[in-house]
């Protein structure tokens, strides 16, 4: 099955972590679940993000909110990030997802927004995996 390599930049982060993968195991979309710090642990973010086999990213991250844009600056999968509200709203590390340079795109999703990152991972993963589809159709008719 595809996998999600889901990466929280702090312990603080877990709750929003958490939510990505339960959401992901509600789909059946396997993941590997990682606290590395762009700023302290550099070289294990650079080892992980070079070996790991996962098809997308799902950064969560706050206050800097660097973590996204250095793990889609090591890779061409597709990344996705989870601005958290640390200070200012959580706009700030919004901005520092959503203005990334050209070239180095971050899909950013909503301030505290966990589950809808897993929610487009699923549904970046379903356009290669068509069991996915169903089951991405099927939630959709239980939210409504």
């Amino acid at each position: 099955m595809p996998k999600v390599a889901v990466v929280i930049g702090s312990r603080s982060d877990a709750k929003a972590g958490n939510e990505v993968v339960g959401v992901l195991k509600e789909y059946g979309v396997e993941c590997d679940y990682r606290v590395i710090s762009a700023h302290r642990s550099p070289d294990e973010l650079d080892s992980f993000v070079k070996t790991t086999d996962a098809e997308v990213f799902i950064a969560v991250a706050g206050l800097s909110a660097a973590l996204p844009g250095v793990i889609a600056s090591k890779t061409v999968r597709p990344v996705i990030g989870v601005p958290m509200n640390v200070k200012l709203e959580g706009l700030d590390a919004f901005l520092s997802m959503a203005q990334m340079p050209p070239g180095v795109p971050v899909a950013t999703v909503g301030v505290d927004n966990s589950k809808n990152a897993a929610l487009l991972a699923v549904e970046i993963l379903a356009m290669k995996y068509p069991e996915l589809r169903g089951r991405l159709e099927e939630g959709r008719r239980r939210r409504r």
